[in-house]
């Protein structure tokens, strides 16, 4: 099916920010995305057209949901003042077309858990093999998600031939509390972004920066700041006086994604 929008959306630019380890580039631009145990192909073919491998009601009730369709985001990005705030005008400007997914919890929790102290291609891999030991085929070289049950099925070296290093035993626990029930991933989607930090913080190996990573791009919690290596440099760099999160409250962690597009790839501070 095709689609047409004219709100803010690069697949590009969703890809390189960050948030998502699974989309796989194919020939002529299009993406290969893999969401909740089925596989989309999407491109775009004109201006604001796309064309998508999926039927309508596949669009309606799992992809518009999980590119997060129903939000306007150019009315987002046009709430910020160039005179008041000139560096967040431009970083918005450069990343225009990102948007915050709705990614599985569960998959974003344990993505983001790998994530710590690996470079995207290495986290990247290590969910690859994570996924080819214990998800399901889907079609020819693409693999499902492993469930919680899944995971906890794998041994410590067979998690450790998934190159997670040290973090074998924060994913192990992590699957142990969701399968068990001790923390519930989906009921903490409509629960405030404080009581879901320190929920997900109650997980070994889970601190402040992977919580509010899981919180904005698993919870879709879009206030949720998650703060790394660039975007302390952007703190320290472009707001020494203090960031005005009370005043770009409600949209902070769409704005954040912004700032960290524009500072990694514009080299800025490097």
């Amino acid at each position: 099916m095709e689609i047409h929008l004219t709100d803010d959306f690069d697949l590009d630019k969703t890809a390189r920010s960050g948030q998502c380890f699974r989309w796989q580039r194919e020939s002529g631009g299009q993406y290969r995305i893999i969401h909740k145990g089925a596989v989309l192909r999407i491109g775009r073919t004109g201006e604001d057209a796309f064309r998508l491998n999926c039927t309508e009601e596949e669009y309606h009730t799992l992809w518009r949901p999980y590119f997060d369709l129903d939000e306007n985001y150019r009315l987002i990005r046009q709430r910020i003042d160039p005179g008041a705030d000139p560096f967040l005008y431009a970083a918005a400007a450069y990343a225009q077309g990102v948007r915050i997914l709705r990614q599985d919890p569960w998959e974003t929790l344990v993505s983001f858990i790998i994530s710590q102290n690996k470079n995207i291609p290495a986290i990247m891999r290590s969910i690859d093999l994570l996924c080819r030991a214990a998800g399901e085929r889907l079609e020819e070289d693409c693999f499902s998600f492993p469930t919680p049950q899944a995971v906890l099925r794998l041994s410590q070296a067979q998690l450790m031939d998934c190159k997670l290093g040290y973090r074998w035993k924060y994913v192990q626990a992590a699957a142990q509390a969701v399968a068990e029930g001790s923390i519930g991933l989906e009921a903490l989607i409509p629960a405030p972004e404080e009581e879901a930090l320190a929920r997900l913080m109650e997980l070994l190996g889970v601190g402040v920066k992977v919580a509010s990573c899981v919180s904005l791009f698993g919870l879709h919690h879009i206030n949720a700041f998650p703060v790394d290596v660039w975007m302390k440099r952007v703190l320290e760099n472009e707001y020494p006086g203090g960031y005005p999160f009370q005043a770009y409250s409600p949209y902070n962690g769409i704005y954040q994604q912004y700032m960290f597009l524009y500072y990694r790839e514009m080299g800025k501070a490097a």
